[in-house]
């Protein structure tokens, strides 16, 4: 398949943004939807997209994207997400950030919070805080992934287990449609829901793209999560289990 100039132009949208979205794009090119969402399929049988609800990203497969690609994805909402999860977390409060793009944004975003204890398995994170003189920091031990500074292992594992939180802040590398929370290394699971079992609140951060990829691996469910701060409203089945499941959903716009 040799892709179209609209097909290419949706190709680097998809790279630089982390998604793409039907009605934004037939917006764009002024289509109509079913031109978009010919041009997305077709994309996605070439292997260069992966369709997703109501839209489609890079194709990444069963491998993660590499971390400075993944940080400059959706770094509009991320921030957007951040502010809005910080403005959820109130000083004097003690809280677990674990790896990931968004939850970086997140110590960003707190920054100025006075009288915070953060504990965390993410080097990045505990770099940001440092600038924070009202956060006292505490970094979990384990084997560093390069790839992105993450402590992940046993040993981090048991550390979290040493802590009770009022707050544990976690991000995910892929949501599916039943509300399940993935990843794609275990390592880093296990200790993703050390810290959900050690927190009295869980709130979970994440961009709309990470909804319907894949991941081998499964952290936990909505069910779990007392608030999902997201950039886009999720689809009415989802949104429904839910309010079941009392998980509160609050969209932040990036405008």
């Amino acid at each position: 398949m040799i892709p179209s100039v609209r097909q290419n132009q949706i190709l680097e949208l998809a790279r630089a943004e982390g998604r793409v979205l039907v009605e934004d794009l037939a917006h764009r090119f002024e289509v109509t939807l079913q031109t978009i969402r010919r041009d997305l399929g077709e994309l996605a049988e070439a292997g260069l997209l992966e369709r997703v609800h109501g839209g489609a990203v890079p194709r990444t497969g069963m491998v993660n994207l590499g971390y400075e690609a993944r940080r400059k994805m959706n770094s509009e909402a991320k921030a957007a997400i951040a502010t809005a999860c910080a403005a959820a977390i109130p000083e004097n409060s003690s809280l677990i950030l674990n790896l990931g793009t968004t939850t970086e944004a997140v110590a960003r975003a707190l920054i100025h919070h006075q009288n915070i204890t953060v504990i965390t398995n993410n080097m990045n994170v505990a770099n940001i805080l440092a600038d924070n003189p009202g956060c006292e920091i505490m970094v979990a031990g384990g084997a560093l992934r390069r790839s992105d500074g993450g402590l992940v292992g046993e040993l981090a594992t048991q550390f979290i287990e040493q802590f009770k939180v009022d707050y544990a802040v976690i991000g995910t590398s892929a949501m599916d449609l039943d509300g399940d929370l993935l990843d794609y290394d275990l390592a880093e699971v296990r200790v993703s829901r050390a810290i959900l079992k050690q927190a009295r609140q869980a709130f979970l951060v994440t961009d709309y793209s990470k909804l319907g990829r894949s991941a081998p691996a499964r952290i936990a469910s909505l069910a779990e999560i007392d608030i999902l701060f997201c950039d886009h409203a999720l689809p009415e089945p989802l949104s429904e289990r839910c309010a079941e499941w009392r998980t509160s959903v609050r969209i932040c716009d990036h405008g």
